[in-house]
């Protein structure tokens, strides 16, 4: 599920002080990233089944391996993890209500936080 016009994909940041806000909201990066591109997750493991909310960001500017790197934010994502395949995307995928609420609310706080130094 793709949160289409969250606002997010307007956004660009320095990414030292964007890992300090995702990591504030619990979405990590770890070493999820390349020369050019960086992926925050937060895991949800429910009764439903476990799901991933994903930002993802490329760099604009600079490079990710150096630290030095502005970051231009996607629209986020929801998923569900099928063991052994994957997370899935799909639109054919269901999705608790209160968990599109609780990603609605981590965009939400991300881009208020993001918007005062972006």
């Amino acid at each position: 599920m793709r949160f289409e016009d969250s606002g997010l994909e307007n956004l660009k940041a320095d990414l030292n002080r964007l890992d300090e806000v995702m990591d504030d909201h619990g979405l990590v990066r770890a070493g999820q990233w390349d020369y050019e591109r960086v992926t925050y997750d937060r895991k949800f493991e429910l009764r439903e089944g476990v799901y991933y909310f994903r930002i993802q960001g490329y760099a604009v500017e600079g490079d990710v391996d150096t630290f030095k790197a502005t970051i231009q934010l996607m629209a986020p994502l929801l998923g569900k993890h099928y063991y052994p395949h994957g997370v899935e995307y799909g639109e054919g995928e269901h999705f608790p209500p209160s968990l599109i609420n609780q990603c609605q609310k981590l965009i939400d706080d991300v881009k208020t936080e993001i918007s005062k130094f972006a």
